[in-house]
């Protein structure tokens, strides 16, 4: 053990994602001190990774930790979210940590948790929240980084984060990744940048996870449209995912998609293992904490809810297996060209994922104005080509449409995404509609398509719900004749019909 003040950074939590982190940072020449609350965990991490560049710490206590840092201390915790964060930040307060020490949560915390966390412990240290996406080989070879809080914090810790972060080739836009163990990518741009104050990065990383929630549920939908229709076997829909890589579509999640399509079951090798994968889908809470703050905020991420949903729904399987031999549904079966279909399935595919990009911007948008964040919106689509679960090529273009337009209301106003759901929306439609007509469940392309129809429409049926609102609870209405917030009321069950004007100043 070590308790030297040489190390230039350290790490609490050598889990998965602490691990490959650590090794990351030691890659770049960094060195770091490490702690683990079960010791045999440290030691055997310390002793299976002799010899990196930077060089590792291993420490028996967090006394010793805080005491093998170089000030200002820079600390990342890397434990569950919830109350063990608190309990970490805690003892190390009580281990020596300073004012001017910074500690990092890099876990999934709920944002609200940092905002609160950097009020309570001010005066007695410098806490950022810095959202962590890429999964075990992000965090090992570059993940995507969405710091948040003090500004002067993150100025400290912005060199770690710029060298370990995931690269971007500078011309092309694309991921960087050719690193290897002890030989890091420390060309191209850096996929991180600083979010805002308090509890920005957090909330970006929740509505990052959020947007993948729904992505994977459209890749889902789109698998399940064209196996279900055409009646395809998996390395037939691997090859169309494969192929649909190469153009806009082109991304992580379609390439692992094509990926986990072909894969033989280790245990049937005659046969493909999705095929024998449980229809059941878990989540940790990052697409419902997305879905109440949506709710509480009056924001339509209808897509989004929908991702989340349809996870809920296939969770419930017992009562699934019953219900389908006592449901029925249509006897429609596609007739048409195979072609054809997979075609409008991609297209119908794109503009659904426009739309759920758009509703997870227009969130944040939003949540800016509530916390009075200042959120870089084309930053955020950059950092998030690389590192993360959903880069893509995609992201460019959003990048590009926000770097047109910083006050872009909505990225479906955007020319080129206006005129890319201009290209597709007539096979999105038709896509739906075989959807519909052959009774299979498609819940976020229905639900974006929704979406896209009642953002674009001048009026919406809510006129009548005003009505009904005010005929069973006085809940008043507004007139199009008459200024916005001006309110009346009607006496609905009076003869005469009296209409009042309601003053609410």
């Amino acid at each position: 053990m070590n308790s030297v003040a040489n190390a230039d950074v350290g790490l609490i939590g050598l889990a998965v994602m602490g691990e490959n982190l650590a090794l990351n940072i030691a890659d770049h020449g960094f060195k770091v001190a490490v702690f683990n609350r079960t010791q045999k965990v440290m030691q055997s991490f310390i002793d299976r990774n002799p010899g990196t560049p930077g060089g590792l710490v291993g420490c028996a206590n967090l006394h010793e930790f805080v005491s093998a840092l170089k000030r200002p201390r820079k600390v990342i915790i890397l434990v569950k979210a919830g109350p063990a964060v608190d309990t970490v930040i805690q003892e190390l307060l009580q281990s020596g940590i300073e004012t001017e020490d910074i500690i990092i949560d890099c876990g999934n915390s709920l944002w609200t948790d940092t905002i609160r966390r950097e009020k309570e412990y001010s005066g007695q240290c410098r806490f950022l929240g810095s959202g962590v996406s890429g999964g075990e080989l992000g965090a090992r070879f570059g993940p995507s980084l969405m710091p948040g809080g003090e500004f002067h914090a993150w100025k400290q810790i912005e060199p770690i984060w710029n060298s370990i972060a995931a690269k971007v080739d500078v011309k092309s836009g694309k991921p960087i990744e050719n690193a290897q163990p002890g030989n890091p990518v420390n060309e191209g741009v850096p996929c991180t940048t600083y979010i805002g104050e308090n509890g920005a990065g957090h909330y970006v990383k929740m509505v990052h996870n959020a947007i993948e929630y729904v992505d994977m549920q459209l890749i889902c939908e789109a698998y399940f449209l064209l196996k279900q229709s055409l009646n395809l076997k998996s390395i037939e829909l691997s090859e169309i995912f494969s192929e649909w890589n190469k153009g806009d579509l082109d991304s992580y999640l379609i390439q692992i998609t094509s990926d986990i399509l072909a894969q033989s079951d280790p245990f049937n090798p005659e046969e493909f293992l999705v095929d024998n994968l449980l229809d059941s889908a878990q989540q940790k809470g990052t697409g419902k904490w997305t879905s109440v703050n949506a709710l509480d905020m009056g924001m339509p991420v209808n897509s989004i809810v929908e991702a989340v949903f349809a996870r809920y729904l296939s969770s419930l399987k017992n009562e699934r297996v019953e219900a389908s031999k006592h449901l029925q549904g249509p006897t429609y079966s596609y007739q048409g060209n195979r072609n054809e279909l997979v075609r409008a399935v991609r297209e119908a595919l794109h503009c659904s994922k426009i739309c759920a990009y758009a509703q997870g911007f227009q969130l944040m948008r939003q949540a800016q104005v509530e916390h009075h964040w200042q959120l870089d919106f084309a930053a955020i689509a950059n950092i998030w080509r690389g590192g993360c679960i959903i880069r893509a090529r995609f992201l460019q273009k959003i990048s590009e449409a926000f770097t047109r337009d910083a006050k872009l209301v909505n990225l479906m106003l955007d020319p080129y995404f206006n005129e890319k759901i201009k290209q597709g929306q007539a096979s999105w439609r038709t896509v739906i509609s075989v959807a519909a007509q052959s009774g299979i469940a498609a819940p976020a392309f229905m639900s974006a398509l929704a979406y896209y129809d009642g953002y674009r429409s001048e009026f919406l049926p809510a006129n009548l719900l005003q009505g009904q609102r005010d005929y069973f609870g006085a809940h008043t209405y507004e007139r199009i004749d008459k200024p916005r917030g001006t309110f009346f009321h009607m006496d609905w069950s009076s003869a005469s019909r009296e209409q009042i004007t309601i003053d609410f100043d």
